[in-house]
């Protein structure tokens, strides 16, 4: 596919440079060649105002240029729209007209309104009109010169205005197609969640139930001495109960992995701490459940996990009590009897330096250790 030239210049800084370059290039080239045309003012005042436009010109293309109402910025531009217009009353054959257009198309376009960017305007007006009157008489010249100023201003005021406009439509195009995915992502969590929720409630509370049936059943056996081979039949299937359990507990877990746990996921936490084990283990909530924080929601999770995955490893089928309290602060307490302290973190889990990484980060803390016939995690979060 041809490219034009457009495509090959567009968002390239090549032509922002040429253009700012041009004036301090053109007076070079007018102040070298001075000897050669007429001038109104000395030699040496036409080159040291030269050097003052092209230093105030080097000043403006530094990395402050262009920043709203930079003071520096703002007097640079002023010493050279005055210093440009003398310059270009002292040498009336040159193109110098161009630096009091320049200087005030850079003060609208550059530059928000304040009083220097319209002395600025001003100068840039009389600069460029005052020389023409000079030197041709010409009252229409003259005014011809001040309006073609005046339109550049307006030009430019008009396509900033017009940038601005586009900026804020993408940035309200960005945010409500943001606002479109959050609620798309808010409403595919949503579904997630009534999915994990339909096979928990059914499957498996289900499984649950045919483990525990299975159980009994076994222990029914071994009291009326059946068989050894009933006895591990009946074993066997309590085993692919509890296998289809962990499976439909890991789905669960997959479907929910997104979404932000609520009291109720503390609960199934406890549940199948229950149901797996066959200990005692309640869950007490203390106070007026009120929304948290995703942040708080997701530690209070994963730190209960990570204390029944301890307990399991380092205090199998030992009974639990878990309180979730509401106060002034949200605490979390998680207590075995009989336990010990963890002397490693469990497989696949953070352990105690993960659980207390996590209530750092959301500004809570954890208190964790031996009780007198067991062992009690706790954890504090300000809400």
């Amino acid at each position: 596919m041809s490219r034009t030239t457009w495509d090959l210049v567009k968002g390239s800084p090549v032509p922002g440079l040429l253009l700012g370059t041009l004036p301090g290039l053109l007076v070079i080239f007018s102040v070298l060649t001075v000897s050669s045309h007429r001038h109104r003012l000395p030699v040496p005042v036409v080159v040291a105002l030269g050097a003052v436009v092209v230093l105030s010109n080097v000043f403006l293309l530094s990395p402050r240029y262009g920043e709203p109402l930079a003071r520096r910025t703002s007097i640079a531009l002023l010493v050279f729209v005055t210093a440009g217009s003398l310059l270009w009353y002292a040498l009336p054959e040159s193109a110098l007209i161009v630096l009091p257009f320049w200087a005030a198309r850079v003060a609208v376009r550059y530059h928000q309104a304040g009083r220097t960017e319209v002395v600025v305007v001003a100068l840039g007006v009389l600069g460029a009109s005052v020389p023409v009157y000079i030197s041709t008489r010409s009252l229409p010249g003259a005014l011809g010169t001040a309006l073609g100023v005046t339109a550049l201003v307006l030009a430019s005021v008009n396509r900033q205005r017009r940038e601005e406009q586009i900026e804020g439509m993408e940035v309200s195009l960005a945010r409500k197609q943001a606002a479109i995915e959050e609620h798309s992502r808010a409403a595919a969590l949503a579904e997630r969640a009534r999915i994990a929720r339909d096979v928990h409630d059914v499957l498996a509370h289900s499984l649950a139930g045919l483990s525990l049936s299975l159980q009994g059943a076994r222990l029914m056996l071994v009291r009326d001495g059946a068989s050894p081979e009933a006895i591990e039949q009946v074993t066997r299937a309590q085993g692919l109960a509890a296998e289809g359990l962990a499976e439909a507990r890991r789905a669960v877990a997959a479907l929910r992995e997104d979404a932000v746990p609520d009291v109720r996921a503390l609960g199934d936490l406890v549940t199948a701490y229950r149901l797996e084990s066959g200990a005692t283990a309640d869950f007490e909530v203390e106070g007026e459940v009120r929304m948290l924080p995703a942040e708080v929601m997701s530690t209070l999770y994963r730190t209960l996990q990570e204390a029944l995955a301890n307990t399991r490893k380092h205090a199998p089928g030992a009974p639990v009590d878990v309180k979730l309290s509401y106060a002034a602060d949200v605490r979390l307490a998680i207590e075995d009897r009989p336990g010990r302290r963890p002397s490693r973190p469990a497989p696949g889990g953070y352990g105690l330096l993960g659980m207390r990484e996590r209530a750092d980060l959301i500004g809570g803390s954890l208190d964790a250790g031996p009780t007198s016939d067991g062992w009690r995690v706790e954890l504090r979060v300000p809400v």
